[in-house]
């Protein structure tokens, strides 16, 4: 499974929105978290910074390389066109559309990513 695909996978719920309770659904509040499992819990420093292999910073991370190879791509297309070298046109378009498509892609991850953040942020606890 490509980069792509998984990304759309396990963002394919927060895309089409949170899913809505049904009508006269109760809203029990979360159940309490056991002394034990708090006692787990790292405070945010103490956490690695580096992403990680698997994961949702893993698959970010990997995403982010992928488009910055896309950007690179079409833009040594450009170059070689521009230049006189035998770069058909059809395979620059090809390439600088793709490249901005998954710009865009990445752009709208983030800024649901960024969205999510903030709806956590303003949860109260």
């Amino acid at each position: 499974m490509d980069i792509l695909s998984a990304l759309r996978a396990s963002l394919s719920p927060a895309l089409r929105g949170m899913p809505g309770r049904e009508p006269g659904q109760d809203l029990r509040p979360p159940a309490p978290i056991a002394p034990s499992e708090l006692a787990q819990i790292q405070p945010a420093g103490t956490q690695s910074t580096t992403p990680s292999s698997g994961g949702f910073d893993g698959m970010l991370g990997q995403f982010g390389e992928s488009v910055n190879k896309k950007q690179l791509a079409a833009s040594r297309a450009v170059n070689g066109l521009l230049s006189g070298q035998d770069v058909p046109l059809h395979r620059v378009m090809i390439a600088s559309e793709e490249a901005s498509v998954s710009f865009q892609l990445m752009v709208e991850v983030r800024n649901k990513v960024l969205e999510a953040y903030q709806e956590l942020m303003r949860m109260q606890v």
